[in-house]
């Protein structure tokens, strides 16, 4: 056979063939080269991000905290109180099983932290050192009472580091004090032998957040990569052929962090992106990896056997190194004109969906979508060139019938999964019920759909600080502590900015004092030449809906100057009106590039239309599944979380992002296949029918597998990555099995020869930029 016409296109399907056949040749060319390339990228960018060679490593460069949206209120509130100096980060030691009713105590615990007092002091970089023993009068100066638990079985212990410190300096001032601290109840030993401590600062709560990343990644990958393993020895009969999408995947992953590490010096990266980047990578590349490695033993059967169904492969001499069998090198081009550029039309929609997110104003949508894409591609680029170079080398293993096959009980599991599919089987019988009871299957499918998607009716957005805590966290502790028995250390829900002096602003403090929801405000602090006051709030829940419509009334008043209120209700505000300003922009731009690129699969201007419509019907309902677990607390003990009152607003974007182009990935699959079928002259049914059978089964273990990748994600403790991975499971399940198995036949059966229609103009368009499968 003639490598410029292979199974299933030719030389006149134009440049994007020839690109292709150019790719295939070159991998069959030098597969050893490939594969050397791939190791040493890996390898440079595994190290890079595990140690930064000459700097910090990956998790030592990721963020954690509420999203900023820049330009927004909160954020210009925040920037003048860090332009102006607001005193240094401050490390806190909170010390409980002190008995200060008893004055032996008292007087014994306060000579004890003397010592403790002159070191922390003479650390390099502390600016001040604060304890209610060292106030003037002790415990009975007023100023001590927010030093001092309500129960008075405790105290709090604060250093305040310098401002300006450069960051190797605060990096040492920090663990000294750290250190330091925690020694302080073994101090107290002698006169409050049950005295416990607990050291808190803004630097050890994002370390507390980002181990639970890195433990979640490692429990997710623990439970993803051997079942997605189980599932395809399953399919393809043996675990040779098995192993290939995981070593794509692999390499994937870590290529992912690399990028990842080189984004962390242009932009924050929060420290869950992590997780949902290295799962999409491994997710994409096995998915990839599955369409390559089916096709090109479809194609082996092909050129082996007229019926790969009832011709059994005949044994082939093996040839002396360097000649290889010119049937495996047609099957690897052939592989990478066809099932190659399946997997790189199915990667730019993905990267499509994903780059929405760049044109949100939130810093980490942004980083998200440029890890995603970069990601997709990543994942893609292993499927065509890593992946067809390996099943060169292996050679005529490949084609040996696998031991799982011989097992009676395996068997027929096997040829039941199997990734080569006969002409008739389930799916096609399933196709031609579909096509006689159309209507039937559409409506019963849409009604499932909406039922699905009811709840995100009742959706509600949050940003969450503490709720990312693990739950085993001594950092949640010291927070849940502080807020139950130091009312006098409480930190204000909400902070007001003013462009005014201290002595000017009694007008708008009794205004804020008057709004429903608001306990009360603050002495006003002069800070540079802003006002700050701080307002507490008389609410359950500092990011729920009655914080921000606190935050809303408080906005709406015009005491004649300027003001910025921010607080993580204020935060959460902004945020989730940056999403919503944002979406009609993204959304329209996605639905655009999408549209034009099914276009140019298909040449059909209902299809693509059909398609944007249906997956946005199976993204909402995976997201109101999300709402119905999460934000109503259904499947808690399941699941292993406690309730929160909304979905965090990184997940709903990230569920629409991905979700969305997760979906499109299934609707390539299944159509790429089906136009092979009606471009070689099978009407509209039948090419459904074959098209799903040859298809049905890839998008089936695909699915399956993708499920279970996403299912580590709810191996984790972070409550954000659980509601991402059940989010992102419902889609691809709902997407694989309600939408692609039924809803599109019906869709496909209703619309007839109307499937494949486009005005004239649009049909020349297509005949000269056509993409073909």
């Amino acid at each position: 056979m003639h490598v410029g016409r292979v199974h299933g296109w030719s030389e006149r399907d134009g440049k994007l063939a020839r690109v292709f056949a150019l790719i295939g040749r070159l991998v069959a060319r030098r597969p050893r080269t490939v594969i050397a390339v791939w190791a040493a990228v890996a390898l440079l960018a595994g190290l890079a991000a595990l140690t930064g060679f000459a700097g910090p490593g990956l998790f030592d460069r990721l963020q954690t905290g509420a999203p900023v949206v820049p330009g927004s209120e909160s954020q210009q509130a925040q920037e003048i109180l860090d332009e102006e100096g607001r005193g240094g980060d401050q490390v806190s030691l909170l010390v409980q099983g002190t008995d200060l009713t008893d004055e032996q105590v008292v007087e014994g615990v306060a000579a004890a932290l003397g010592p403790a007092r002159e070191d922390l002091a003479a650390i390099d970089g502390v600016a001040s050192v604060v304890d209610p023993f060292a106030l003037p009068e002790g415990l009975a100066n007023p100023a001590a009472a927010g030093l001092v638990s309500t129960a008075q079985d405790g105290f709090l212990m604060a250093v305040v580091l310098e401002e300006n410190l450069d960051d190797d300096t605060a990096d040492a001032a920090h663990s000294a004090v750290v250190e330091r601290l925690r020694e302080v109840p073994g101090d107290l030993s002698d006169v409050a032998p049950d005295a416990t401590g607990t050291v808190s600062s803004v630097t050890l709560f994002a370390d507390a957040i980002v181990s639970q990343v890195e433990q979640d990644l490692v429990s997710g990958e623990v439970f993803a990569l051997p079942v997605a393993l189980l599932i395809m020895v399953v399919v393809f009969g043996g675990f040779l052929a098995a192993g290939l999408p995981i070593i794509g995947a692999l390499v994937s992953i870590v290529g992912g962090l690399g990028i990842l590490l080189a984004l962390t010096y242009t932009v924050d990266v929060d420290s869950f992106v992590v997780n949902v980047i290295t799962v999409m990578s491994m997710a994409l590349s096995i998915d990839y990896g599955l369409l390559v490695v089916s096709r090109y033993r479809e194609e082996l059967h092909r050129l082996d056997a007229a019926d790969p169904a009832d011709v059994p492969p005949p044994p082939v001499r093996r040839r002396r190194r360097g000649h290889r069998d010119p049937a495996l090198l047609e099957a690897v081009r052939t592989t990478v004109a066809t099932a190659g550029r399946t997997v790189v039309f199915s990667a730019l929609t993905v990267a499509f969906a994903i780059a929405g997110l760049l044109l949100m104003r939130p810093e980490v949508l942004r980083a998200i979508a440029a890890a995603g894409i970069a990601s997709v591609l990543l994942a893609v680029a292993c499927a065509v060139t890593l992946v067809p170079a390996i099943l060169l080398l292996l050679g005529d293993r490949m084609r040996r019938p696998s031991m799982l096959s011989r097992v009676p009980g395996l068997r027929v599991l096997v040829r039941g999964l199997g990734d080569v599919a006969p002409a008739e089987g389930m799916f096609s019988r399933l196709a031609r019920r579909v096509h006689a009871h159309p209507w039937f299957f559409m409506l019963g499918s849409l009604g499932v759909l909406l039922l699905l998607a009811s709840p995100v009716l009742g959706l509600s957005m949050r940003s969450s600080t503490t709720d990312l805590l693990p739950r085993d966290s001594d950092q949640r502790d010291y927070i849940s502590v502080l807020a139950e028995d130091y009312p006098g250390a409480r930190t204000p829900e909400m902070t007001v900015v003013a462009d005014a002096a201290p002595a000017d602003v009694g007008g708008l403090r009794d205004e804020i004092s008057a709004v429903e929801n608001v306990e009360m405000v603050g002495e006003p602090a002069a800070s540079g030449g802003h006002t700050v006051l701080p307002v507490f709030l008389d609410v359950a829940d500092a990011a729920g809906e009655e914080a921000t419509r606190a935050v809303e009334d408080v906005r709406a008043i015009d005491p004649g100057y300027e003001t910025w209120v921010t607080g993580q209700a204020a935060v959460q505000l902004d945020f989730n009106e940056s999403l919503v300003a944002g979406l009609p922009v993204a959304g329209a731009v996605v639905v655009v590039a999408i549209f034009v690129l099914l276009f140019l699969m298909t040449g059909s201007v209902l299809v693509p239309l059909k398609a944007l419509v249906v997956n946005l019907l199976s993204l909402t309902a995976s997201l109101g599944v999300t709402v119905w677990v999460f934000q109503q607390g259904h499947l808690t003990g399941l699941l292993d979380f406690t309730p929160v009152a909304g979905l965090e607003a990184y997940v709903v974007a990230i569920a629409i992002a991905f979700g969305f182009g997760l979906a499109m990935d299934y609707e390539v699959f299944l159509l790429a296949r089906i136009k092979e079928y009606w471009d070689v002259g099978h009407d509209n049914d039948a090419a459904v029918e074959r098209g799903l059978q040859r298809s049905g089964r890839i998008i089936t273990s695909a699915a399956l597998i993708m499920v279970a990748v996403f299912a580590g994600f709810v191996t984790g403790e972070l409550i954000v990555i659980k509601q991402a991975g059940v989010a992102l499971a419902v889609t691809v399940l709902v997407d694989a099995t309600l939408v692609r198995m039924l809803l599109v036949p019906a869709t496909m059966t209703l619309l007839g020869k109307w499937n494949w229609w486009a005005p004239a103009p649009m049909r020349r368009l297509y005949e000269k930029f056509r993409i073909v499968h």
